[in-house]
Formats: C-alpha cells, sequence, structure tokens
C-alpha cells in the first residue's frame, strides 16, 4: 500500500503552470468561448474539457480553512483502523489533515474570497425580491419534462444531496423579511425565511471585511453518510451488529429513533423518492456484507461492515460518475468523458481484463490513481451547492403503476409522498411498483417557469409555511455567491451581453428583462442557469456544467479511498469485484427481479424504463 501524501497547501496558480499547460488552457478557453466545446467533434471536444479542468483547478479553488477560526472540529486521535477504514465524521480521510473534509468543516469556494459579496438586507432583499422571482419566472404553469430520463434521476439526486452537503438547522430567530406586492396571495406579511447557520467556528475578532464563511454538517467526503449517519452516535443506531448489517425500513427495528426531533422523515426534503433510495442501498449494504461473509467467512461485524461500507460508497460513486451523469448531460462528448473519469480514455474493457495499465488519471481513471489536492484543502464549495439547485426535476402529480401490466394503483402529488407520509406507500405499495413508476415517469426540466408549486407552498415539519423557490434565490445571495453574469466572468466565461443572448427564449428574454429593471448585471445565478440554451442531451445548463468539470472529479481526486487507498488490500478482491461488476440495473434487478422485463435491454437504468403491457379484461 503506498504511503504517499500531499499535503494540498500549493496555492491554486501553483497548479501544473508550466509553459505546455498554460498553451493547453489558454487554447482551451480561446477555442470554448469561439466555437464552444459541445459544438466539436468527440476528440476536439474532450481535449478542449481537458484543458478546461486543468484552467479551472488552476484559478477557481480557493480556501476558507485558513481564515481566522475558533474551536474547529477535533477529530479523534489516530489509530490504526483510520489506514483502511472511512471515519463516521469524514475525519482522517488525508492523514497528514486529519480534520479536512470532516463533518463542521467550512465550505470553500470557487471564486476569490475578495470576491464573496457580503450579506446585507441590500443586497439580499434587492429588487426584485427573492419572491417577485419566484412568481414571475419559475412557478410551473404547466409541467415541461425531461423525456430523456426518468424520475429515478430526481430521487438519486437528493440521495446523494443527503450525502454531500447541509448547512444544517437554520435559527428561528432574526428571519430574512422579505416585502410582498401588494397582489401576493401569501398567507403571512412579510415572508419570513430562516437564516443559514452562522459558522460556529468563525472568529468574532477577526479583522473586518473577513469574508463569510459557513460550515458543512456532513462529511465532504462521498463516503454515502446519508446511509451510515453523519457521527458514530448515529451509526451505531443504524447497525444490527451481526454480519456487518444494517436495520431495514421494515426489519425489526425500523431507522426511525425514539427522539422525534432526531427522526430523519421528518426532516424538510424527505419524499418518497429519497425512501425509495434509502431503502435499496442499505439492503445493497447487506448484500455485500452477504457476499464478503461468504469469501471471508472468518471476518467479524466490524470488518464487514468497514469493508460493505467502503464498497458501497464506491459503487454509488461508480453509478453517479458513468450513469447518472451521463444520462442527464448526454452529449457524445459529455458521456465519453465521464466514463474516461472512471475507466481513463483505455476504456471499461481494458481494465476488466488488465486493471491499471499507467499511472495517468487520463488513460486509467482517477479510482487508483494518485491523490491529489490541487494546491488546495478539499472541501465541496458553495458554488457546487448553489448550481445544485435542481428541484425542477421533481414532479408535482405522480402516477403509481403496477410492474405486472401497468395498471394505475393511485393517483398522487407531491404533498401526498412528502415526509412521513411517505412511508406508508413503502408499507401499502410493492417497492418493485414504485420503482416502476419512477422508472416509467419523465421528471422536470431544470428551466424557468417549471419549479413544483407544491415547493412554492411547503409546509414544513413545524408547521412553518415556505417558498423554496424563493428561498433557493435568496441563499445564493445570503451566502454570497456572484450573480449570473459575475459567475461566468469568474469561471473564465463570456458574461451575457444582453437578456436575448442570456435566455434562448425572447419571451423569457423579456420577461427576465422587466423584472430586473434592464439591469442584466442583477440577475440572479439560478435564474441564468435555468433560462440558457442547453447544449444537446443536456437537462441542465453548460455554466453548471463548468463546475461539475471542477469538482467531479476532485471528489474523487483528493479522497484516498478512491485514489491510492482503492486497492484489493483494502477494499478486498472480492469488494473490489463488486465495485467492477455491478451498476444500477443489476442493483435494481438484484433487490427487485420483478423488474427484469421494464429493464431488459437498457444499460442505464436512469433513461427511460420499457412500459410493460396491460392486460386485456
Amino acid at each position: 500500500m503506498s504511503t504517499h501524501r500531499r499535503t494540498g497547501r500549493r496555492s491554486p496558480a501553483g497548479y501544473r503552470t508550466s509553459l505546455p499547460w498554460r498553451i493547453v488552457t489558454a487554447a482551451a478557453a480561446y477555442v470554448d468561448r469561439r466555437v464552444g466545446w459541445d459544438r466539436l467533434p468527440v476528440v476536439a471536444g474532450l481535449l478542449t474539457l481537458l484543458g478546461l479542468r486543468v484552467r479551472l483547478r488552476q484559478r477557481n479553488l480557493y480556501d476558507t480553512g485558513r481564515l481566522p477560526a475558533v474551536d474547529p472540529p477535533e477529530p479523534a486521535p489516530p489509530s490504526a483502523s483510520h489506514q483502511v477504514n472511512r471515519t463516521a465524521d469524514g475525519s482522517h480521510n488525508d492523514l497528514s489533515d486529519p480534520r479536512m473534509g470532516m463533518a463542521g468543516t467550512r465550505f470553500g469556494r470557487n471564486i476569490p474570497l475578495e470576491a464573496i459579496a457580503p450579506a446585507t438586507p441590500e443586497d439580499v432583499l434587492s429588487r426584485p425580491s427573492p419572491r417577485e422571482v419566484s412568481r414571475a419566472l419559475l412557478t410551473r404553469d404547466r409541467f415541461i419534462a425531461a423525456e430523456s430520463v426518468n424520475s429515478l434521476v430526481a430521487a438519486w439526486l437528493q440521495f446523494m444531496i443527503r450525502d454531500w452537503f447541509s448547512h444544517g438547522t437554520s435559527p428561528t430567530d432574526r428571519p430574512w423579511e422579505v416585502p410582498l406586492m401588494d397582489d401576493d396571495p401569501w398567507p403571512e406579511r412579510p415572508l419570513r425565511i430562516m437564516r443559514t447557520p452562522d459558522d460556529p467556528t468563525r472568529d468574532p475578532h477577526a479583522p473586518a471585511g473577513t469574508p463569510d464563511t459557513r460550515v458543512n454538517v456532513s462529511s465532504h467526503w462521498w463516503d454515502a453518510s446519508q446511509i451510515y449517519g453523519r457521527n458514530a452516535a448515529e451509526q451505531h443506531q443504524l447497525r444490527t451488529g451481526e454480519r456487518g448489517k444494517l436495520h431495514l425500513w421494515d426489519g425489526e427495528q425500523a431507522p426511525v429513533p425514539a427522539d422525534l426531533s432526531q427522526d430523519p422523515t421528518r426532516v424538510p426534503g424527505f419524499w418518497l423518492g429519497l425512501a425509495m433510495m434509502q431503502d435499496l442501498f442499505t439492503r445493497e449494504h447487506n448484500a455485500i456484507c452477504d457476499h464478503l461473509h461468504a469469501a471471508y467467512p472468518s471476518w467479524g461485524d466490524e470488518e464487514l461492515f468497514q469493508r460493505a461500507r467502503l464498497v458501497n460508497a464506491a459503487l454509488l460513486a461508480k453509478i453517479h460518475t458513468v450513469e447518472w451523469t451521463p444520462a442527464v448531460i448526454s452529449h457524445p462528448t459529455t458521456v465519453k468523458a465521464l466514463r474516461a473519469n472512471w475507466w481513463g480514455i483505455a476504456g471499461e474493457r481494458l481494465h476488466h481484463l488488465f486493471g491499471r495499465i499507467s499511472d495517468s488519471e487520463v488513460i486509467s481513471g482517477i479510482p487508483g490513481a494518485k491523490t491529489d489536492h490541487y494546491g488546495v484543502p478539499y472541501a465541496l464549495t458553495e458554488e457546487f451547492v448553489a448550481v445544485y439547485r435542481m428541484h425542477p426535476l421533481v414532479r408535482d402529480d405522480w402516477h403509481l403503476r403496477s410492474v405486472t401490466d401497468d395498471t394505475t394503483l393511485r393517483h398522487c402529488t407531491l404533498r401526498d409522498i412528502s415526509g412521513p407520509e411517505a412511508l406508508k406507500f413503502l408499507e401499502t405499495t410493492k417497492m418493485a411498483d414504485l420503482l416502476y413508476s419512477f422508472g416509467t415517469l419523465p421528471p422536470g426540466l431544470v428551466t424557468l417557469h417549471n419549479f413544483p408549486r407544491f415547493l412554492q407552498e411547503f409546509e414544513r415539519p413545524d408547521g412553518h409555511l415556505q417558498d423554496l423557490a424563493a428561498t433557493d434565490i435568496l441563499r445564493s445571495r445570503e451566502l454570497g455567491v456572484p450573480r449570473y453574469n459575475e459567475f461566468r466572468r469568474l469561471l473564465g466565461l463570456k458574461p451575457a451581453a444582453s437578456f436575448t443572448e442570456l435566455a434562448h427564449d425572447p419571451a423569457w428574454a423579456e420577461q427576465i428583462e422587466r423584472l430586473y429593471d434592464g439591469d442584466i448585471e442583477k440577475v440572479d445565478l439560478m435564474v441564468g442557469l435555468y433560462a440558457e440554451k442547453l447544449p444537446a442531451g443536456f437537462a441542465f445548463s453548460d455554466t453548471a456544467f463548468r463546475i461539475f468539470i471542477l469538482m467531479a472529479s476532485r471528489r474523487l481526486n483528493s479522497d484516498r479511498f478512491f485514489t491510492e487507498y482503492y486497492t484489493p488490500e483494502v477494499y478486498s478482491p472480492a469488494g473490489m469485484a463488486w465495485i467492477d461488476d455491478n451498476s444500477m440495473v443489476t442493483v435494481l434487478l438484484r433487490h427487485h427481479p420483478q423488474l427484469r422485463t421494464p429493464l431488459s435491454g437498457l444499460a442505464n437504468a436512469f433513461v427511460p424504463w420499457h412500459t410493460a403491457a396491460r392486460k386485456e379484461t
């Protein structure tokens, strides 16, 4: 096992700034601005994306951890188990910097720290107010479907987000008070939106002008914390204590704590799609435990749990990289680029025959390559959070149907399948029927005028009424994420010179111009992202894609369990084989073989499934 370590303390400008790389990155930026990566032949497009990724690594990684801090989270003392096990809180992933990426550490940034705007009421509540934007530009008048994918895309995304990031529970004091127009039907005046929790590690004596920071209460690593818990106490509660396994929703002890304040079904955002993914991959963990027990019968509960967790987390990362993302951005160039992230340009077939044939991530993929933080300690970023605000993916209306003959079981709304009510559907409807329904229903397109109406009038478990569309707009302002044009400038992209250039729909361009009083520099990031003309095969914007080019690979590159420790010695040979041999399709069929007909012939479970033939009556 390699003991190579990188401190990750170089400056962003120190990453690959040799003359050849400067030429490559400058050429990629020039070609992208003049032609567009998506309009090039596939090979030329791949080379352009490679150059853009290097350029983004050079210019768009910024560390907030060096800003003044008090009482940062303290990792447990080092132990031998940290060498080969993921910790519950994400500490000790980087053995030379145990705090890096652990729960309770700060979000990083993809913009210079001096570009972070302070969260003043004048900016956060400026005209148009977040509520005006919600009503005028985001309200779903009719459902706009993303026909190339199915609704498991929406369920999967929230399942991943529950692993990646959370700002924590908002305080109830000092809410933002959003003024309302006279004709606004909102039942409370003004509309109150709770603030993002303050950074508890912020030094109160920090110099004036120190950029605002927030912490991620989840681990920053791609470690399946939504399944395994964010700390040791949560993890202990989820485990059965036998053969490494986890409790199931329908097991003898359901994974819902007696303390209702800790009930995951009462956390805002819990719904049926999330429960389905949680159940599926809890079962997958237990299946991996059985597989490892058969291969290594002497292993006890702890060894089985830790190896199965590594395998399950890696399988999730693989599915997201080579299945989910290529489904939602199905341009031929991005499909090849994403598969190359995992297997390199050598490809999957050569990987299965010979394993890694090169140390280069370009040739043999990131898993198993060297760990690299690109000069900046690893953390997820506020900009990454901002571009993942994709609530339009979620439908308002759901038609649950039988996998056997496609007959209707029930019509329901998003309200019906949200919160604790979601568990009733798991109790009264077969899981195979639920998965079939999601697999044959399209999600929404991430675009303007397509925000779920239920989420614009969302009643939280605490009874507080919330407009999530207005909240999404406010959050980017509050957290200092730049407005659309400035965001593009900071990513090296050309800003929109006019509203007709910004929006692909002329009617939308007029609406945006009218709402923002003709000032294109004020257009909120999310509005710009939703208004853009999409590259072929994309379900979200090209501007958002720039953050993915940078951060999607970084989540793998910085994690030693996906790089230098992605080995049979750590995962076990049987564990590595499980990752190689499985996909979302095989996971679904393992636990729900009734899905074999709708999934027949499909290589990607996130594209529309075959519809079962109705039986004659």
